[in-house]
């Protein structure tokens, strides 16, 4: 997708996690899929009605925004021009747009999750590149735009990019920052009161006999039903450094996420492509 492909993990790593990026590339996409499948053909306006796993299915998909975020990050460390690579997930994601619009029922001014990628590699450029104070300005030029141009995960994309980037060092500060932002994601944002045949109701107890302990539990089976604290699931893909040679070429990398949203888009729309061509047909005058 939006990952630079650097090879087998190196000798002298330039960061603390898992530098393979090929096998995060490949993990991204699945997890990506199948939020996409869920959000395409399952919900309002989708082809088909909620199945009984669209909560789990959009769930998992969590996982797959952590793993290109920090594939952003390895891919700034190791390219050989950061502007270069800027440009690229620009214009992936300018591409992108109308079949974006046609899979998920976005519109021109709901942008996908690639400019959102590329503000996050804009402002590491500019830590970077510290020129002119552009360590402060770009990062800050970069969490404004996502804030008011609507796109894709928004400012919180950014500021998950920008935190794996602070933290790249010390696997203890990658662990602990992604920890962290994930807590917050998680109760601040939506949740689903049914998650794997579980009710939330089932897991919440409420005893004041035995004080603090038991509402420290309510708190983490809560986090269990939101959202976007499954992102936390991509942690272990994210730390350990994997010795697999899998390379995926840049094109596929680049394309799939395009061509798989025009393929669900097809699919979501196949009512309507149908009744458009028939009635083109018989409305076309005769040759």
């Amino acid at each position: 997708m939006s990952i630079e492909n650097i090879g087998p993990v190196r000798l002298q790593p330039r960061t603390a996690g898992n530098e393979n990026t090929g096998v995060i590339k490949l993990v991204a996409i699945f997890f990506m899929l199948i939020d996409h499948v869920a959000a395409a053909l399952f919900t309002t306006g989708g082809l088909w009605p909620l199945p009984a796993i669209y909560n789990e299915m959009r769930l998992l998909g969590r996982i797959a925004m952590p793993l290109f975020c920090w594939g952003i990050v390895v891919g700034a460390e190791y390219t050989r021009n950061i502007w270069l690579y800027f440009l690229r997930i620009m214009l992936v994601g300018v591409v992108s747009q109308p079949f974006f619009m046609l899979a998920l029922g976005h519109q021109w001014n709901q942008l996908n999750v690639f400019p959102t990628l590329g503000l996050g590699l804009l402002a590491i450029a500019g830590i970077k590149m510290k020129k002119n104070g552009s360590q402060v300005w770009l990062p800050i030029l970069a969490i404004l735009t996502s804030i008011f141009v609507e796109m894709d995960y928004g400012w919180r994309g950014v500021a998950m990019i920008l935190i794996l980037y602070a933290c790249r060092k010390s696997k203890g500060a990658l662990a602990a920052g992604f920890v962290a932002y994930c807590l917050y994601l998680g109760l601040v944002y939506g949740s689903y009161q049914k998650v794997f045949g579980l009710q939330y109701n089932d897991l919440k107890f409420d005893l004041p006999r035995f004080g603090t302990s038991v509402y420290v539990f309510n708190d983490l089976a809560r986090l269990f039903f939101q959202v976007e604290f499954w992102a936390i699931h991509a942690l272990p893909l994210i730390l350990i450094p994997m010795r697999s040679r899998l390379r995926i070429p840049k094109w596929i990398g680049y394309s799939v996420y395009a061509a798989h949203l025009l393929v669900l888009g097809v699919i979501r729309h196949w009512g309507g492509i149908v009744q458009a061509v028939s009635a083109w047909f018989q409305n076309a005058p005769p040759v």
